[in-house]
């Protein structure tokens, strides 16, 4: 019989980078009681983001963190051809690092939907799930956790 589930998982992160949730979400899974199914995780900001990668070796995630801070600069915008003055973000509400961390979202995944079977996730031998935090302070992140299963 299929069944549903719906939960929250509340994190904090470090600050700029990425936290393994993985185990997390097995948990939540596991208390479910539900063995096979998909989960579908979703995050309730728009300063953070949600992405699949290798859990082996940190300099993955060193690389990643690099890729898009140099994508997305602190600094500000210049045009796609490298020519031209750049231009301080308008948005900085919160700071220098606001507006490059919601590009940087919208740029990623904000929500995965991911198999489970045996009430763990099915990933590969390599794979975590992480929260990648693209604001430099640390913060208290919230996401919703739906199952459907039996």
């Amino acid at each position: 019989m299929l069944r549903q589930s719906l939960s929250s998982l509340e994190i904090s992160t470090k600050g700029e980078g990425f936290d393994d949730i993985t185990g997390a979400i097995n948990g939540l899974i596991a208390a479910s009681g539900l063995q096979l199914g998909s989960a579908t995780i979703a995050s309730q900001h728009t300063s953070c983001s949600l992405t699949i990668n290798e859990n082996a070796d940190p300099r993955v995630l060193v690389d990643l963190a690099a890729f898009l801070r140099a994508l997305v600069p602190p600094e500000g915008v210049r045009p796609i051809s490298g020519q031209g003055e750049r231009r301080a973000w308008v948005h900085d509400d919160e700071g220098p690092d606001d507006m490059p961390a919601h590009i940087r979202t919208a740029l990623t995944c904000t929500s995965l939907v991911l198999p489970f079977q045996s009430g763990r996730l099915l990933l590969g031998t390599w794979q975590a799930v992480y929260v990648w935090e693209h604001r430099a302070r640390p913060h208290r992140r919230r996401f919703s956790l739906h199952l459907l299963g039996e």
